[in-house]
């Protein structure tokens, strides 16, 4: 007979040296960077909105609905038991938990509600601190965000949606939008032979009457992305005899029946796995057109110039949350007698981390800055317009190895799925391909510099001032107006530009307002040459203690 057959099973070992779990800390508390940042960019005016936020995302019930929202992916329901299409997608009670407090703390509409300058700013923080409790649920709600500023070009369906829209009540009945207390919005544009080639979609509108904006339309075709399918309705684009044009598509028609949106199949992603991500056909659905006919990508790229601030915010987040857990790890972790957040290898690599996340947290909020400053200022839009793809390009390039290296401090519990890691890391990615890839935004980034001389003397104006503060950022801004002369439009060229730019604004926001350890660790090492090709390898003479101290957790 085996022992454990007899009694009680003997304890072998206690358990020691482990970390605490990270929970129902106050995110916004430990992120100094933020907090500055919010009341530097114009938000001061919600620090308290957005510290609440802060409480909630890294609550121990937020983090636990986050992991279930991820461990149950909704399902597709194509037909209701009595064998009648409804299209529709079943989702976790953790994502409508998720939703729930993401609607009702206002993410989706403070930028358009606040009657104040800092709406952008808050929306930020705001999304930013959430995506560290769950990032699939950022989808919707960005797209919702995203939404007002294309709806904007067809004022009476602007009117009729956006109180639905900027409504803080998250209703997911499949029901007439006109029934429901809050509506979401998502989009589609991408198609099979095309991705972000959209003139060559296929898909076709045919008037129902004269045509033009505002018109009702029949549209026929598919799209290959759809993501977060059981919105209220969607921006997306179609061919007329003019052109390819916008289009606003509701999931019900005018008369109460359910509209011809035919959801065909749910993505299975490498992450993001409580956003439904799904392939649609439009085959006899009804439509109105939103903005000029014919002009539909510029009209729809009013919402992707939104969306691309947060899939910028988001990336800045996970670093963010990556860094957190990764300190949390060390802070309380013991190896050959010394902690190891005192561990002069790890104390690189946890100060490269803490600088890198610091650039990145510092750039998106001042991009959004941007934003709530070129509601009325044309410099403004010019820099926001530059800078944004700037943040999306390079936040997002440094992100998955980011992840990796906070991965790598836990050792083999960061490898398991009882870690937030693993998801963290299949979730890093993600941002760079959404909204763009990186190709994409640095040829937009080429254009910009070709055809928009005033978004190149924005960013000038925005570096300015930190010129003769550091030596190694002086020399890096010479060499980039020299680049910037010489590059001549070749695009294989543009991601060398766009990282240098990037870097270049970086180092300017830093050292106009970040700590000076900070500043001159990134100097040092983004700047002056003097760092490998990890992270991890900050050069000597840098006061590391004082830029881990900056994010140090309590213990």
């Amino acid at each position: 007979m085996h022992a454990s057959d007899t009694g009680p099973r003997r304890v072998t070992h206690e358990v020691t040296n482990q970390p605490p779990p990270l929970v129902d800390v106050n995110l916004y508390d430990r992120d100094p960077a933020l907090a500055e940042a919010l009341r530097r960019e114009g938000g001061a005016w919600a620090e308290e909105r957005v510290r609440d936020m802060g409480a909630f995302a890294g609550s121990a019930r937020a983090l636990e609905w986050g992991e279930q929202a991820n461990r149950y992916p909704p399902e597709l329901r194509a037909y209701d038991k009595f064998g009648n299409r409804i299209d529709e997608v079943a989702f976790h009670p953790a994502y409508h938990a998720l939703m729930t407090e993401a609607i009702g703390r206002g993410i989706h509409s403070v930028a358009w509600t606040a009657n104040r300058k800092g709406g952008h700013v808050v929306h930020t923080a705001l999304e930013y601190l959430y995506t560290q409790a769950e990032a699939g649920t950022c989808c919707p709600v960005t797209m919702t965000y995203a939404s007002l500023a294309a709806l904007k070009h067809q004022p009476e369906i602007d009117a009729e949606w956006r109180p639905r829209i900027v409504s803080t009540h998250y209703d997911p009945r499949a029901i007439p939008a006109s029934e429901k207390t809050g509506a979401t919005i998502g989009m589609a544009m991408t198609e099979k032979q095309g991705g972000s080639d959209v003139r060559a979609n296929t898909t076709k509108a045919v008037p129902l009457g004269h045509g033009g904006p505002g018109a009702e339309y029949i549209l026929t075709g598919h799209k290959w992305f759809c993501s977060a399918p059981m919105c209220d309705a969607f921006m997306t684009l179609a061919y007329t005899d003019k052109g390819l044009s916008c289009f606003f598509v509701p999931r019900w028609k005018p008369d109460g029946t359910r509209n011809a949106f035919f959801v065909m199949r749910l993505k299975d992603k490498l992450g993001n796995k409580s956003n439904a991500s799904s392939e649609i056909e439009y085959d006899g659905t009804w439509a109105r057109m939103v903005g000029e006919e014919g002009r539909g990508v510029r009209t729809i790229l009013d919402m992707v110039h939104h969306t691309r601030l947060d899939t910028a915010l988001a990336a800045a987040g996970y670093m963010r949350q990556a860094l957190n857990n990764a300190m949390h790890h060390a802070a309380h972790r013991t190896a050959f007698q010394k902690r190891l957040i005192d561990q002069p290898a790890m104390m690189n690599v946890l100060a490269d981390l803490t600088v890198e996340a610091e650039a990145a947290t510092t750039l998106v909020m001042r991009v959004a800055r941007a934003y709530d400053e070129g509601e009325d200022d044309d410099q403004a839009r010019a820099f926001a317009r530059l800078a944004v793809a700037l943040a999306k390009y390079w936040i997002n390039r440094r992100t998955p190895t980011f992840v990796f290296e906070a991965m790598e401090a836990h050792g083999g519990a960061g490898y398991v799925e009882e870690s937030v890691m693993p998801r963290l890391f299949r979730e890093s990615p993600l941002n760079s391909i959404w909204e763009g890839s990186g190709n994409v935004i640095t040829l937009d980034i080429l254009r910009t510099l070709g055809r928009e001389p005033e978004a190149v003397d924005a960013y000038l104006a925005e570096i300015a001032p930190a010129l003769g503060a550091d030596r190694r950022f002086d020399a890096a801004v010479k060499a980039l107006k020299q680049a910037v002369v010489d590059h001549g439009g070749q695009e294989s060229e543009a991601r060398r530009l766009g990282e240098a730019m990037a870097l270049v604004l970086q180092g300017a926001l830093l050292l106009r307002h970040g700590p000076a350890a900070i500043a001159d660790a990134f100097c040092a090492s983004r700047l002056g040459g003097d760092w490998g090709f990890a992270f991890g390898t900050l050069p000597s003479g840098l006061d590391l203690r004082a830029v881990i101290d900056r994010v140090r957790p309590p213990v």
